[in-house]
């Protein structure tokens, strides 16, 4: 394992979050549905007033159907893709020492000075 993929953990936390999060959005975005009320009146005699009401979904997704699709599987293999980053550095955290984890996690994640990583070691 070397510095940069621990480096990259860091992004691959935020960014599991992240996509999460667009992913939730996009669904909510899909399941959205408009309504608005028009006026109008007959075509005939008594040109009476009348209030109508519409529903539908929105135009985005009626405008190109398979697009919303196609980002949502962007999303998914980035977040795939992320996932397999974090699991990867986990499992490989679990087995070095405990102090070597503490290190790791003070200097690496924590982004700590050397001088602050030894007095929260204990030295």
């Amino acid at each position: 394992m070397d510095k940069q993929i621990l480096k990259d953990y860091i992004d691959a936390c935020a960014q599991v979050k992240e996509t999460k999060e667009q992913l939730l959005k996009l669904r909510k975005a899909k399941k959205r549905r408009e309504q608005d009320a028009v006026k109008g009146s007959s075509h005939e005699f008594p040109y009476t007033a009348q209030t109508f009401r519409i529903e539908g979904i929105a135009y985005p997704l009626v405008q190109d159907p398979g697009e919303e699709e196609r980002l949502e599987e962007v999303l998914r293999e980035r977040l795939r893709n992320a996932e397999k980053i974090k699991h990867d550095v986990e499992a490989w955290m679990n087995t070095i020492p405990m102090r070597m984890q503490r290190i790791i996690r003070y200097r690496i994640f924590e982004d700590l000075p050397w001088g602050q990583v030894a007095v929260r070691m204990g030295r």
